[in-house]
């Protein structure tokens, strides 16, 4: 068949390959599929992918879900096994592509293995709609699991602040390139690679919703942008331009390396656990299964404790604020973070659901995260805003909110890891000039938009 027939005819059944709820066999079989026809790859579906490698949203819910994660977890157990250095984006890709050319075995067979999977698909099919949710019980798991975790992230954001800075470790400063947020973002990001990449879908085996808690919620908010863009706002503002520059290349190189050695690490670790458990496999099996969350009855206790868990943080959190606020220290801080956090979880993830799909109905430039962009860019924006107005009122009631929204809700909205974990991916892609172009539109757009809302009035008006 001609290259542009394939090329059609992948087109014409992706969509189909997407909706589908398709067997272990099927996907098996689509890894199985020689990677070395990089023609057959569509170019839009490839985009998508890369696009979509830190986070989708609410996308997520969407009833192939559990296909979804268990062909990412298949294409990672082929490329560790089978030692192929393919890109984890083109995993879809392939999928799709083996509904287009028969496998050799499928030819010369006279017996049709048809009837086999559809059987196969069947059961599959069925064992899915008896583990499915009701739509309200998978957005409420969700955001639960999105604020338990968002907290935990910025008590870890905060404790990290503090045993790197100038209070213990002395390593960061806010008058720095070394800013007080790099620590956070480098191991946010290095655990990145680790459980938002390499393990993600063997995490998704045992609960989807424990994944998206790890990477969307814990991930995503240990680490932060929009602190990241206030930091070097705060330095240019005293006229160190260079230093602001350095601040970014500096933190865009440790945090490029830092996932990049967190799934090196991650790869290393999956290969000596499969060479550990290679004689006790149906062991490790049934002790994953008992772990795995797949009734309706286990979902509503997990629900149950991340629920009561929530409240008791959050009523923790106001009590300890009321009692510190007026002392205007960093606890207060803290505490109001705590509280105000999980809402910049939650729109994040909403955000998120714009990954992949491009601009308007022709869906072009796929491989922008846009969801992503639009939350570290307005997070950034909103911080700057929110530093202009402490330093124009300049109270310590003030100072002691407007740093509380800031940590907490803005600090939150804004991610490095997901960031990280979307310019690797593009930078292993076939076209790696786009994770440069992705991280340039972000630093840039934020940065030139923190000049005018914070330095400039900062200049103007002689604040200090």
């Amino acid at each position: 068949m001609d290259p542009e027939d394939y090329k059609s005819e992948l087109r014409r059944t992706s969509s189909f390959s997407r909706t589908s709820s398709t067997g272990s066999s099927l996907r098996q079989r689509s890894l199985r599929f020689p990677n070395a026809l990089p023609f057959l790859l569509d170019e839009d579906i490839v985009s998508e992918n890369v696009s979509e490698a830190g986070d989708i949203g609410d996308r997520a819910l969407s009833s192939n879900r559990h296909s979804e994660s268990s062909s990412f977890h298949f294409s990672l157990d082929n490329e560790l096994e089978s030692g192929v250095d393919a890109p984890i984006s083109d995993a879809k890709a392939l999928n799709a592509v083996s509904h287009v050319s028969p496998l050799p075995e499928e030819i010369i067979s006279p017996m049709s293995t048809d009837a086999i999977v559809r059987t196969q698909d069947k059961r599959q099919e069925q064992q899915d709609k008896s583990m499915e949710l009701p739509k309200l019980l998978e957005y409420m798991s969700c955001l639960v699991h999105l604020a338990v975790f968002g907290i935990l992230g910025v008590l870890t954001r905060y404790l990290l602040q503090k045993l790197f800075g100038p209070g213990v470790a002395h390593v960061t400063s806010d008058q720095s390139i070394l800013y007080l947020d790099l620590p956070s973002n480098m191991v946010g990001s290095f655990l990145m690679g680790w459980f938002g990449v390499v393990f993600k879908g063997d995490i998704s085996n045992v609960s989807d919703f424990l994944a998206i808690g790890l990477s969307t919620g814990y991930l995503g908010s240990l680490t932060t942008f929009s602190g990241w863009n206030q930091k070097m706002l705060d330095v240019s503002v005293n006229d160190h331009w260079v230093f602001s520059v350095l601040g970014f290349l500096l933190g865009l190189f440790l945090v490029g390396y830092s996932i990049i050695f967190g799934i090196e690490t991650a790869k290393g670790f999956r290969w000596l656990l499969k060479g550990l458990h290679k004689s006790s496999k149906s062991q490790t099996t049934g002790s994953v299964n008992k772990w795995r969350i797949n009734s309706r009855r286990r979902h509503w206790v997990v629900l149950i404790v991340l629920t009561l868990l929530l409240g008791l943080l959050w009523s923790l959190s106001g009590t300890l604020l009321g009692k510190e606020f007026n002392s205007h220290n960093s606890g207060a801080q803290l505490w109001l973070a705590c509280i105000v956090g999980p809402f910049g979880v939650w729109i994040r993830w909403f955000l998120a659901r714009l990954n992949g799909r491009g601009i308007g109905k022709a869906g072009i430039l796929k491989w922008v995260p846009f969801g992503t962009l639009i939350a570290n860019v307005s997070a950034a924006c909103v911080m700057a805003a929110l530093s202009t107005l402490k330093e124009a009122v300049n109270t310590s009631a003030c100072t002691t909110i407007v740093t509380g929204i800031q940590f907490g809700l803005l600090g939150c909205l804004s991610t490095v890891s997901t960031f990280a974990a979307e310019f690797n991916a593009m930078r292993e892609s076939r076209h790696p000039w786009r994770a440069y172009a992705y991280a340039l539109i972000t630093i840039g757009v934020s940065f030139g938009l923190g000049t005018l809302i914070y330095s400039v009035p900062v200049w103007t008006r002689g604040y200090k």
